[in-house]
């Protein structure tokens, strides 16, 4: 039986692969420690069907080194502490350490990852983890000290058209057909930059036909899709889609699409941690100080699914998204915090004002650190007027309120404090 057409077209060298340039390409770090001959453990955390995996396989074959690999879904404690003896038993003195490699790490419970401390540590292995969630919130924080964090992008448009092309020009099969593409927009859409999903839907328009010449146009590709929706998600990749829908909804106030969404990923066995953590980043994002509650309320929600479990915990994700969904809308804070980064950016390390510095030593109060700062509790309404920001930028303003019901208070008490600075032109 054939193989699928993403793992016949899986690169085998660095000169094979796709994307990723900002680690891979010529100079990049990555491409440096490969090319040394020397690499260290690291997590590559990116979206699924990115090269993760790939990048693994080929490190391991350039490097000439034992490699062993764990699925965090189907391995425990014993078989980590089996591979971990098998590498003892491969490492020779001036050679490098063989390569673990653990996909969908974050899946790895504590103990897990505990075990892998000491090897990672000692040099017995050299670790490199796969993730499609944020390490600093999956990974322990002893692990993720010793690793470093590369972050794989989505496949631009340019690297998946290359790669279509190579499939259909090179593909030993796909040679025999006679196929060409005339429209992309579909399948590059559907796609999401994902390599392995965009080669899925290719194989699967090949395969549904009898001709021997075929024409990829966006309505082929949108016909065959609806015929089989789930033929190019062999591994569950909508999750993805379905989330972002499902955040959409709520941001969008639709409590009944977001509850329509949020079923989809309760019967396709999502994590409910994925799900309750992305209420709470909702919570903060579009509804934020129009309903501070929002993020009380979301992160109970948390609380409670990890108390209770399924099936009991989708009923407060349920009442968490209709909450969110039904509230009024600001994302101030978001755009706020945004602002003073990029301001930060720009203007680089500018001096506390001295008025704001502690004084902890006699030395300090000479130089007049504190000297000047006034106590607002000690003034009516527990507010005076003074300089916060640093000089360069003392008179920017970086929030800006969304004047729904609850953040028009919170904007009249700044008008009353400060006056002229927060009045809108």
């Amino acid at each position: 039986m054939s193989k699928p057409l993403a793992e016949r077209m899986r690169p085998r060298t660095l000169n094979e692969y796709i994307g990723q340039k900002h680690l891979v390409g010529e100079g990049a770090v990555l491409r440096r420690m490969i090319d040394a001959g020397h690499i260290t453990s690291f997590i590559l955390w990116g979206p699924p069907g990115v090269g993760k995996t790939t990048l693994a396989q080929i490190i391991a074959n350039k490097l000439d080194t034992p490699f062993y690999t764990l699925s965090a879904v189907t391995s425990g404690v014993k078989d980590v502490r089996d591979v971990i003896e098998k590498a003892k038993s491969n490492h020779f003195f001036n050679t490098s350490s063989p390569i673990l490699f653990i996909d969908e790490i974050h899946r790895f419970s504590k103990s897990q990852q505990d075990s892998l401390l000491g090897a990672v540590e000692k040099g017995i292995v050299t670790l490199i983890g796969a993730t499609t969630e944020n390490p600093s919130f999956e990974v322990i924080r002893p692990l993720l000290s010793r690793c470093q964090l590369y972050v794989l992008k989505s496949l631009e448009k340019d690297d998946l058209l290359d790669l279509l092309n190579r499939a259909i020009n090179e593909d030993e099969e796909l040679k025999t057909r006679s196929i060409e593409l005339k429209e992309t927009g579909a399948i590059l859409r559907y796609s999401g930059g994902d390599a392995r999903k965009l080669l899925n839907i290719l194989e699967l328009v090949v395969d549904a036909s009898s001709d021997k010449k075929i024409v990829i146009t966006d309505q082929l590709i949108e016909d065959r899709l609806q015929q089989n929706p789930l033929a190019y998600d062999k591994d569950g990749e909508m999750h993805y889609d379905i989330i972002s829908a499902f955040i959409k909804s709520i941001r969008g106030s639709d409590p009944d699409a977001a509850l329509y969404w949020l079923a989809r990923m309760i019967e396709g066995g999502e994590d409910p941690k994925f799900i309750a953590r992305r209420l709470v980043i909702s919570a903060s994002e579009d509804v934020g100080l129009a309903n501070p509650n929002a993020l009380l309320l979301a992160n109970t929600a948390f609380d409670v699914v990890m108390k209770v479990g399924w099936p009991e915990g989708r009923i407060p994700l349920a009442e968490a998204t209709v909450y969110l969904a039904t509230s009024p809308k600001s994302n101030s804070a978001y755009l706020g915090i945004d602002a003073a980064l990029q301001l930060v950016r720009e203007t680089g390390n500018a001096p506390v004002p001295l008025h704001l510095r502690n004084a902890p030593t006699k030395l300090m109060s000479e130089l007049g650190y504190h000297d000047g700062y006034k106590y607002p509790h000690d003034y009516p309404g527990h507010f005076t007027e003074q300089q916060y920001m640093p000089d360069m930028l003392k008179n920017k303003k970086i929030w800006f309120c969304q004047h729904s019901p609850a953040e028009e208070k919170i904007y009249q008490r700044m008008l009353l404090n400060w006056g002229e600075r927060y009045k809108e032109d």
